[in-house]
C-alpha cells in the first residue's frame, strides 16, 4: 500500500515507506569474519538519519557532493541515502583505482565529503589531499591500522554515527524538512564514465530517472520484496548501482555483500540469491572455472559431462525458455538435470535464481547459450550511465543469443544513416557536469541520446547491437569488421581471457591474445609442461600452439557465414604480460580501450601484418606500490588456420 503523506520520489523517501511498510523485512545482508549480520529497513532507515544528522552538523549543503570510495558495505550504501536526504548528491568511485586517477572526480565535482572503507583508500585521499582542497570530511569505516592518523579531516564511521546520534533529537525538524524538500527532479548521484576514449565525464542522474526505470523492470520481471540480490561488483558502476540501490530501494528486496571477492562463490551458495547480474567477463571467468573442475574431474565424469553437455546444447535453451520439445528429449534433460545440471548450478550459487541478466558489452552467443543450456534464465540487458541502464531487456520465452530484447517501456529508439543508436527515455541523463558541450554533443534539443553504438531493429522489434560506430569498420576489400564480436568468440574458449582484433582498412585481420593463467596454467600442469610464471607461460611453444587451435575454431565458425567469412584471423599472438587497468590498457569495468592498446603496441601491431615470425618487445608495468618497472620478451608471430569463405549471398 502505498504512502499518501508524500509522493516517494526520492530515495529517502523510498527507505522511510520500506521502513514503515516492512520494517522487520532484511534490507542489506553483509558477511563478515564469516559471520552473515542482518540490518532490517527500520534499522537502516535508523542508521541513515543519524549519519545524515551529522553531515548537517558537518556542514554538507543541498547540492553538494559526497563521494564514497570502497567496496559494497551497507555503511557505504547508508553513506549514499543520507547525503541525498540532505539534497547532496552521491559520487561513488572505483576503490581498485590509483590516487592520480581520482583526483580528476574529485576536483570536477567539488567534493566536500569522502566515505572510504578503509586503510588503503584513507591513504590514496591523503596523498592526493593538497590536490583537492574541497575536501573538509574524510569518514573511515574500518579503522584498522588506522590509530595514529592525526589529520583533522578524518573521523571513523563510528563516531560520526554516535555523533549523529547525540544531535537526532534536535535536529529531527531539520531533517524532516530536508526529506520533504527532497523532489524527483533533484540529481541524486553521479557516475563517472570509464574513460575508454578520453577524459572521464561526470554523469548526473536524477531520482526521477533512476526511480522510473527500477521501477519500470521490477515490474517487467515481476519483482518483489522477497527477492535476494548479491552485491558484488564495484558500486561505481551504474550497474551494479542499480541492483544494489535503486531497485531494492522501489521494490524492498534484500542485498547481500559477500566478505571478499575471493569468497564471491561460496557466499553466493550461502545466500542462494534469485535476481543476479553479471556482466560477460563474470560469466567467461565462472566458465572457466567450470571448465578447469572438469578437466580435473575423472574419465567417467568428463564422459557424463561431454553427453550431457551435448544434449543441454540441443535442447536445454529451448526448456529453460519454456518451448515444447520432444517427450524422450525432455526426459533425458531431467535426467541430465539430476546428475550435472542441478550440481552444476549449485556449484555457481544459482540454484534458486530466477531472472538474471548480463551487460556491460556484448556477450558471445556461446557463453549465453551455455548458461540458459544448464536451467539459468540469463538474457541480456542493454543501457548505459546516460540511460539509466534499462533500454532493452529480452523477456521470458524471446531470448535470442544476437539481440538484446525489444526496448522496455517508455524508450523510443531510432537510428542515423551511418547506423548509431538514439535514444529518449524518461531514464536520460541530466547533464555531464559542467561540461555543456559534451551534454550538447550527446543530447540533442529533441531530447535524443546520441549513444555511439551501431545497431538495427529486426523485424521481430529486438535490438541488435554490432559494435561501437567508431569501431565498427571494414577491411580493405570492403569486408565488415566488427573487432567485439570476433573477441567475444575467442573469449568463449576457458584459455583466452582477453582479445583485441585489428583490421579496419587492412587486407586482413589480426589479434592478440592474453591467456587465462587459471585455466591454461592447470592445462599446463596436467600436460607436464613446466613454467616459472605468467610470461614464461604464454611464450611456451605448446600453448601458441594450444592458442593457434582456438583460434582455428573460430574461423571455421566464421566461415560459415557468409556476412562474416572474409574477416577470419589470419595472424596472432600471444601477449607476454596481462592486459591491465592500472597500465591504461583496460577501463576500470574491464572494457578494452583498443586504441590505445594499440597505439602502445604499435611494433607488435606492424610486426604482424608485415609477417615477421617474431619480434622483440619492452612493457611497461606499474605494480600495486606504485612502482613502474619494464618486462621484455622475444614473442612468436603465427598464422593461424583458415577456411575457404562462405559464398556471398546473392541480392534478391
Amino acid at each position: 500500500m502505498r504512502d499518501t503523506q508524500q509522493p516517494l520520489d526520492t530515495f529517502p523517501k523510498l527507505l522511510m515507506h520500506h521502513a514503515r511498510q516492512r520494517g522487520g523485512h532484511p534490507a542489506i545482508r553483509e558477511k563478515k569474519h564469516g559471520i552473515w549480520k542482518t540490518l532490517t529497513w527500520t534499522q537502516l532507515s535508523e542508521k541513515v538519519q543519524s549519519i545524515a544528522s551529522a553531515l548537517a552538523a558537518s556542514g554538507l549543503q543541498r547540492g553538494g557532493h559526497v563521494a564514497l570510495l570502497g567496496d559494497n558495505r551497507p555503511r557505504l550504501y547508508a553513506a549514499m541515502c543520507a547525503a541525498q536526504w540532505l539534497g547532496a548528491v552521491a559520487v561513488p568511485l572505483y576503490e581498485d583505482a590509483a590516487a592520480s586517477e581520482i583526483v580528476h572526480p574529485l576536483r570536477n565535482a567539488g567534493v566536500t565529503h569522502i566515505f572510504a572503507e578503509n586503510q588503503e583508500q584513507v591513504d590514496k585521499i591523503l596523498e592526493i589531499l593538497p590536490q583537492c582542497p574541497s575536501i573538509t570530511t574524510i569518514v573511515y569505516d574500518e579503522d584498522r591500522g588506522m590509530r595514529h592518523y592525526a589529520q583533522p579531516q578524518l573521523i571513523s564511521f563510528a563516531a560520526l554515527r554516535d555523533k549523529g546520534n547525540d544531535l537526532l533529537a534536535a535536529q529531527q525538524g531539520l531533517l524532516q524538512d530536508e526529506l520533504a524538500k527532497g523532489c524527483g527532479s533533484d540529481a541524486a548521484a553521479m557516475f563517472f564514465t570509464s574513460g575508454t576514449t578520453g577524459q572521464a565525464k561526470g554523469v548526473v542522474l536524477t531520482h526521477d530517472s533512476l526511480i522510473d526505470r527500477a521501477r519500470v523492470a521490477a515490474e517487467m520481471e515481476g519483482l518483489t520484496d522477497k527477492d535476494v540480490a548479491v552485491a558484488y561488483l564495484p558500486p561505481a558502476w551504474i550497474g551494479q548501482n542499480i541492483f544494489s540501490y535503486a531497485q531494492p530501494m522501489v521494490v524492498g528486496y534484500s542485498i547481500c555483500c559477500p566478505e571478499s571477492q575471493e569468497t564471491f562463490l561460496s557466499d553466493m551458495r550461502e545466500v542462494g540469491p534469485t535476481y543476479f547480474f553479471a556482466p560477460p567477463r563474470v560469466l567467461e571467468a565462472l566458465l572457466t572455472q567450470v571448465s578447469i573442475r572438469m578437466e580435473d574431474a575423472g574419465v567417467v565424469k568428463q564422459w557424463l559431462y561431454k553427453n550431457c553437455m551435448s544434449l543441454a546444447g540441443r535442447v536445454g535453451a529451448r526448456i529453460t525458455s519454456g518451448e515444447s520439445v520432444p517427450l524422450a528429449d525432455r526426459l533425458a534433460y531431467t535426467l541430465g538435470d539430476l546428475a550435472i545440471y542441478g550440481p552444476l548450478r549449485d556449484v555457481l550459487g544459482m540454484s534458486q535464481v530466477r531472472v538474471a541478466y548480463t551487460a556491460g558489452e556484448a556477450v558471445g552467443p556461446e557463453l549465453l547459450m551455455f548458461f540458459r543450456s544448464i536451467g539459468i534464465n540469463v538474457k541480456q540487458l542493454y543501457g548505459s550511465t546516460e540511460t539509466s541502464v534499462f533500454v532493452c531487456v529480452q523477456p521470458d520465452g524471446e531470448v535470442k543469443p544476437d539481440t538484446v530484447g525489444p526496448a522496455v517501456k517508455g524508450v523510443e529508439l531510432k537510428f542515423t544513416p551511418q547506423r548509431e543508436l538514439l535514444i529518449r527515455s524518461p531514464g536520460l541523463f541530466k547533464e555531464y557536469y559542467l561540461n555543456p558541450e559534451a551534454t550538447r554533443a550527446a543530447k540533442d534539443d529533441e531530447g535524443w541520446f546520441h549513444t555511439g553504438d551501431a545497431g538495427y531493429l529486426g523485424d521481430d522489434g529486438h535490438l541488435r547491437i554490432i559494435d561501437r560506430v567508431k569501431d565498427v569498420g571494414a577491411l580493405a576489400d570492403g569486408t565488415l569488421f566488427a573487432p567485439k564480436l570476433l573477441e567475444n568468440k575467442l573469449k568463449f574458449f576457458p584459455y583466452i581471457k582477453e582479445a583485441v582484433a585489428f583490421g579496419d582498412g587492412r587486407n586482413q585481420v589480426c589479434v592478440f591474445v592474453n591467456i587465462d593463467m587459471a585455466a591454461v596454467g592447470n592445462w599446463a600442469d596436467r600436460q607436464n609442461i613446466s613454467y616459472s610464471g605468467h610470461s614464461d607461460l604464454a611464450l611456451r611453444a605448446e600453448v601458441q600452439e594450444l592458442v593457434g587451435d582456438c583460434v582455428a575454431k573460430v574461423n571455421a565458425d566464421l566461415a560459415g557465414d557468409s556476412t562474416l567469412s572474409r574477416s577470419q584471423i589470419h595472424r596472432f599472438l600471444v601477449l607476454h604480460k596481462e592486459l591491465d587497468a592500472d597500465d591504461g590498457e583496460l577501463t576500470r569495468t574491464r572494457k578494452v580501450r583498443r586504441g590505445f592498446i594499440g597505439e602502445r603496441y604499435q611494433t607488435l601491431v606492424d610486426a604482424l601484418y608485415s609477417g615477421q615470425p617474431s619480434v622483440s618487445v619492452n612493457a611497461e608495468v606499474r605494480y600495486e606500490d606504485g612502482r613502474v618497472g619494464v618486462v621484455s620478451a622475444d614473442l612468436t608471430l603465427r598464422d593461424a588456420k583458415t577456411f575457404p569463405t562462405a559464398p556471398m549471398k546473392k541480392a534478391a
